[in-house]
């Protein structure tokens, strides 16, 4: 969750002055950006969006977080979050564990907390001082709870200090909280109190979880044994412990948060000015050694440079721009930002990005950087337009890595930014599209949930809140004039969570002496500081095409081509653009690949059983740089043999509930079936009305047979095999069937998906279509037909819009969704097939390869077991467990066949189970039945008359 800057590109003037020119921050801050019309001329055919259109997509942000937000507090309050799907509440040690996610939910009523100055941006003022009154009633900060230092700290700490911020304003203007007497900064400085413990290490750095009540080393404290925290984790405190000490004269808390700091630019890796991703909080020693601006790190580099614009300290800006110049050096490979090795930076650590790097075109917005900006934005909104939402993970050719999408803000975030920054009205039409996706794919009747898959549109039961104090809050200022605001959004700067700190806290409360250290033993480029918070005047001076024509050559990157810069040994060599050979091209037969090989020091040796064996060693290479390319192949062979063995799994499919009062808004997670109908070929799915069978497990012949003709049948795991009890309902004349968990409570939120195998014989005499639910989800749909005899669904590869599902029928007004026109809704009733998707060309698989990577003594060297890299070739029907149902286990990540340059590797997730101890706030967790959920969605959909749908 990165927030974008304070210094939103507003310049001091000229951009010609150098060092100096940067000593005085006020000076810098005080043009603020200039407004977004005075920058840049709408481009010819560009189409300007009109001043009627803008104002309509503000208010229609501000109905959509109407929505997400009275439904937090209807059925959720005072649980941390809302979960849209079962319109609940979150209470952690009342829901299965989701691992290192739940450490962000402390029983603190956290989106309520995380949302206030939201509020106030939004012009909701007596919603803010509603909201206020019950964070300062309610909310117990002294919880025996085990919570992460970092979400706490951004989330919690951040949120008090801003909603502290937009309330001292507000009594300031004297119309509004003339009540208000500090008692948000209070209850930030009790939480500040709290995290302190944390901080008790040699090095400086916290430790990554701290218990609310007991600190870290309390026997009672269950945490404080942990070694390693991630960069951003620790580097991401300045701007809350700072502004928490500037607001209360009380310096300790900046004191620790510096220590941190400067902590982490000492063990940075010198050679290469890049910090790892995880780091020993007693050592200092580099735990992943891996580099880049995503998950991890991103955060720590945005808080140098936005340290330097709070608290005017030079350090941080030099720190920051040594970063950064190793950051376009190693990092950057337009449009893409690829992880690299700290030690060896010219090798990429992997072939995929996280969705997290979003935020760094925002940034790169307050540095002044504005072309690599444009470029990666540009690549991400591509990868959008193909996906709908971005991917946690996507490879270098933009498949789905992680298909999951916890409604993140970041894409939004710099879309705001590269907006004021370049005044293009074609940013404008990407907030459109954005808000169109969240309503058409995210809304349901009780908020926005997260996707599970966006491949096949599945929810999650999730609505996180930072969705609340980001996403709304860029969105909506994307779209306002200056006249819509009710005060000066320039007068503060964003913390990564979005919330608002004064700028005049730089001249508040100087405690902390600023000696500037970072020169002591580092020799900056002088050129690292141009531009940083330059004019905008100066960047776009007669050239209103200037972004359009950087944009334009990456229109089709993500469906036509694989990008690719050229290599840094070929840059060296002065070859040209030739690309290196990769591992997807090789061909054991080609003269010229073995060539290729053995200049990059690798050999190739012929197995008896047929398969190949490639070995390297560097040492035999013919230069560093060749020796650096044969490592980089042989990286690829393993993962590309890996990839194999997980293409061979089904991607999971969809249950959709199209019937009354659901109409497709609610989208369950199925595992698929290595047998019957294969849903990814028939675009249009299997739709009808679901029938329990008799017997429930479908062992043995049908006994209503007539019930279930024509009906998709229910039916329970265990006691046979899943062919068994397909061949079952297939004789009784089932349409599809769904299989459902006997396990009670299971859930794909917390369990890997997996794909229901054959029983060893032929199953081709299997057509109809079988899917696999969790108890969990699969009680969503018997509950329905305990509350409605007759629930109809869709099994389908993917979930399908409403109008498809409707096309040619009637439907109730009341189930239009409100964003729409009620003409662009006919009119997509009555379009032909244009909206589907052609299912798309496997990429064909690569020889059977196996990849032993050796490199000479004294280098770190992984050397993998050959026979675990080749790709296997079992029968799927051969997995059976004993006579019970056989299953393949499955992973959400799997990649679906797409046309790839290059594959990528998945990472399944860990699962926890925790327990925590009972808080003593009363916490009700508001579970509710069927019939009230029901009866809350008729409230919602009578109410609107129109409505809508999805985020790790």
């Amino acid at each position: 969750m990165s927030g974008a800057a304070g210094c939103r590109g507003g310049g001091g003037g000229g951009g010609g002055e150098r060092g100096p020119r940067w000593r005085r921050p006020w000076r810098l801050l005080a043009l603020g950006l200039l407004s977004a019309s005075s920058v840049l001329a709408a481009a010819p055919g560009a189409g300007a969006m009109s001043k009627e259109e803008k104002r309509r997509l503000g208010n229609q942000v501000l109905e959509m977080f109407d929505h997400a937000y009275s439904n937090y507090m209807e059925h959720a309050y005072p649980a941390d979050e809302l979960m849209p799907l079962t319109c609940r509440g979150r209470v952690r040690g009342q829901e299965p564990s989701r691992g290192d996610v739940d450490d962000a939910l402390g029983k603190f009523s956290l989106t309520l907390i995380d949302t206030l100055d939201t509020l106030v941006v939004l012009n909701k003022t007596k919603e803010f001082e509603e909201a206020v009154k019950k964070v300062i009633k309610d909310v117990n900060l002294d919880n025996d709870i085990v919570v992460s230092v970092f979400e706490t700290n951004i989330r919690v700490l951040g949120g008090l200090l801003g909603g502290h911020s937009v309330a001292i304003m507000l009594k300031e203007k004297g119309e509004h909280m003339q009540w208000y007497n500090g008692e948000l900064l209070h209850m930030a400085k009790e939480l500040g109190y709290k995290l302190l413990p944390a901080f008790n290490t040699t090095s400086g750095l916290p430790y990554p979880r701290v218990n609310l009540k007991f600190g870290v080393r309390h026997p009672e404290a269950r945490t404080g044994t942990e070694t390693d925290t991630c960069t951003a984790c620790a580097g991401t405190l300045i701007l809350e412990f700072a502004a928490l000490s500037r607001f209360t004269g009380t310096s300790i808390f900046e004191e620790y948060a510096r220590k941190a700091l400067d902590f982490i630019w000492e063990k940075r890796q010198r050679s290469s000015n890049l910090v790892g991703v995880t780091i020993n909080i007693h050592t200092g020693d580099w735990v992943r050694k891996d580099s880049g601006v995503g998950a991890g790190i991103d955060s720590y580099y945005e808080y140098l440079l936005k340290a330097y614009v709070l608290l005017g300290d030079d350090s941080f800006l030099e720190r920051f721009n040594t970063h950064y110049d190793a950051i376009m050096r190693y990092i950057s490979q337009p449009p893409l930002l690829l992880d690299v090795h700290i030690h060896k930076p010219m090798l990429n650590a992997r072939t995929w990005m996280d969705s997290l790097l979003a935020f760094f075109p925002g940034l790169q917005v307050l540095k002044g950087d504005i072309r690599p900006a444009i470029e990666t934005h540009e690549m991400l909104y591509q990868v959008i337009k193909k996906h709908n939402f971005l991917p946690e993970a996507f490879t270098t050719d933009f498949r789905v890595h992680w298909a999951q999408h916890p409604l993140r803000p970041e894409f939004a975030e710099s879309t705001y930014f590269l907006y004021k920054a370049t005044g293009d009205p074609y940013y404008l039409e990407v907030g459109k599209t954005l808000i169109e996706n969240l309503n058409k794919y995210a809304r349901v009747p009780c908020g926005f949930a997260a996707m599970k898959d966006v491949r096949t549109g599945s929810h999650e039961d999730r609505m996180d809140s930072f969705f609340l104090a980001e996403m709304f809050k860029y969105l909506y200022l994307l779209f306002a004039d200056k006249e819509d605001m009710i005060f000066d959004i320039e007068d503060y700067i964003f913390t990564t969570e979005a919330h608002l700190l004064p700028l005049w806290l730089s001249t508040t409360n100087q405690t902390i002496s600023k000696k500037n250290t970072t020169t002591e033993y580092t020799e900056l480029d002088d050129s690292n500081f141009d531009w940083t918070c330059p004019n905008t005047q100066i960047l776009f001076p007669n050239d209103p095409m200037f972004a359009q024509s950087i944009r334009e050559p990456l229109k089709n990157v993500v469906d036509k081509s694989c990008p690719r810069g050229i290599s840094r040994a070929e840059e060296s060599l002065g070859s040209g653009p030739k690309p290196p050979l990769r591992a997807r091209d090789f061909m054991a037969s080609n003269p010229e690949h073995l060539e290729i090989l053995k200049k990059m020091g690798v050999s190739l040796i012929h197995l008896k059983d047929g398969r190949v064996q490639l070995v390297q060693h560097a040492v035999q290479a013919a230069s560093s740089l060749d020796a650096e390319d044969g490592l980089r192949f042989m990286q690829e062979m393993i993962e590309l043999s890996s990839q194999q063995q997980k293409e061979q799994q089904l991607p999971p499919r969809a249950v959709q509930i199209v019937s009354h009062p659901f109409f497709g808004r609610v989208v369950l997670t199925a595992g698929p079936a290595q047998f019957g109908m294969d849903l990814s070929k028939h675009k249009s799915g299997t739709r009808g009305f679901v029938v329990t069978i008799k017997p429930y497990n479908g062992c043995s012949e049908i006994t209503n047979p007539e019930a279930v003709k024509e009906k998709i049948a229910l039916m329970q795991r265990g006691q046979c095999m899943f062919a068994e009890k397909a061949r079952n309902i297939q004789k009784a004349g089932a349409i599809g069937g769904i299989v459902i968990d006997d396990n009670e409570g299971s859930s794909s939120d917390t369990a890997p998906l997996f794909q229901m195998a054959g029983d060893g014989k032929n199953t081709d005499d299997i057509t109809i279509p079988m899917l696999f639910l969790f108890n969990k989800e699969g009680n969503i749909i018997l509950d329905a037909i305990r509350e409605y005899e007759a629930v109809e669904v869709l099994l389908s590869d993917k979930a399908k819009d409403r109008a498809t599902i409707f096309k040619g029928k009637t439907i109730p007004n009341y189930i239009i969704d409100s964003n729409l026109e009620m003409e662009n809704m006919d009119q997509k009733l009555s379009e032909n097939d244009s909206h589907k998707q052609n299912s798309e060309e496997a990429s064909s698989a690569s020889q059977d390869v196996v990849a032993v990577s050796e490199e000479p003594e004294g280098e770190s060297s992984d050397v993998t077991d050959p026979d675990s890299l080749s790709p296997a070739h079992a029968d799927s029907d051969s997995v059976s467990i004993s006579d019970q149902d056989s299953y393949t286990p499955g992973t959400d990540e799997a990649s679906t066949p797409e046309p790839a340059c290059m594959q990528g590797d998945n990472q399944p997730q860990e699962q926890k189970t925790e327990t925590e101890s009972n808080s003593k706030v009363n916490w009700d967790n508001k579970v509710q039945p069927m019939e009230s959920i029901l009866a809350d969605w008729n409230e919602d959909i009578e109410a609107f008359e129109m409505m809508e749908k999805d985020e790790l």
